[in-house]
């Protein structure tokens, strides 16, 4: 599998990673997702402290502990578990961050974390403090790089600004398109976009007729629109599934495209689709879909 630089970083991310928020709590289960991903050349994984209160990490530790060197670990921090709900709140202090990076540590059972992520945010935060703890976890090797998941342009772009994060994670798909009037400024800031969310929840996949007739639309789509879409791409295409990723990866801006799945057959599909991809010509099926634009959060 081909992969890309992250921004200014030295990190070489596979043009996909595994979103390891959909494995199976089973840790033999996951594991066979996890094994297919790294047979195929899948070196990137992604997860969080928020995913299944902590379990989620404790399962990517544990699967990949003994692989360590061979892939690149990345998690992400700000979401902390109300302790009486199942709800969180947001938390992105200093204190919470040293603390959270240590438990994150200890539940990978790893000494650092390749990519470290904020999980959000709003234009009320700290921003000094957040760049700042960031910059003094890197200092002392607790992670590697850092960088934020985000879909607010008026507070990514402003992040990247002012601090050293070499990454910016977004939803972005041939579906939604919102992120792509941002691509050249995150670019030009020493970012790299990582994408989430580009199989539209399935819906940019061969097995997109089933998993439409449960939908009631999709962003900005209706129901009859979105059926319309799906129909024009399949019929534009061998494969709904290989047009999904390509359209993605065209973009040089993007270092890899996050890809979930809970079955190795859903993974074992993806890697096929990649496969088939031809990177020497461009896909224009996007023209088929929207452009849309972010309406809130604009800077």
């Amino acid at each position: 599998m081909e992969k890309r630089r992250l921004g200014a970083s030295e990190l070489l991310l596979s043009e996909i990673g595994l979103g390891c928020m959909s494995l199976p709590t089973n840790r033999v289960d996951a594991s066979y997702i996890v094994d297919t991903a790294i047979d195929a050349g899948i070196n990137y994984f992604d997860t969080a402290d928020l995913y299944q209160r902590g379990m989620n990490e404790e399962t990517i530790g544990h699967l990949l502990k003994e692989k360590r060197k061979d892939i690149l670990l990345a998690t992400k921090v700000g979401n902390v578990w109300n302790s009486s709900s199942d709800s969180w709140h947001f938390d992105a202090s200093a204190q919470h961050i040293k603390k959270a990076v240590k438990e994150s540590l200890s539940r990978l059972q790893t000494d650092y974390i390749d990519l470290y992520q904020l999980h959000g945010g709003t234009l009320g935060e700290n921003w000094e403090e957040i760049i700042d703890t960031f910059n003094e976890l890197k200092q002392e090797g607790f992670i590697r790089e850092y960088g934020i998941s985000s879909i607010r342009p008026n507070v990514f772009i402003p992040f990247l600004k002012e601090s050293k994060a070499v990454s910016i994670m977004m939803q972005y798909s041939l579906l939604d398109r919102r992120p792509e009037e941002w691509f050249d400024s995150i670019k030009e800031l020493g970012a790299s976009v990582v994408t989430r969310g580009s199989l539209a929840k399935g819906l940019l996949t061969d097995d997109w007729k089933n998993r439409v007739q449960k939908t009631n639309g999709y962003l900005t789509y209706s129901q009859e629109e979105l059926q319309a879409t799906l129909t024009n791409l399949a019929n534009s295409a061998p494969s709904v599934h290989v047009t999904a990723l390509q359209s993605v990866l065209q973009h040089k801006e993007i270092a890899s495209a996050i890809i979930g799945a809970s079955t190795r057959e859903q993974i074992a599909a993806t890697i096929q689709a990649y496969n088939q991809i031809d990177h020497s010509n461009d896909s224009n099926l996007v023209e088929l879909t929207k452009l849309d634009q972010y309406t809130e959060h604009r800077l």
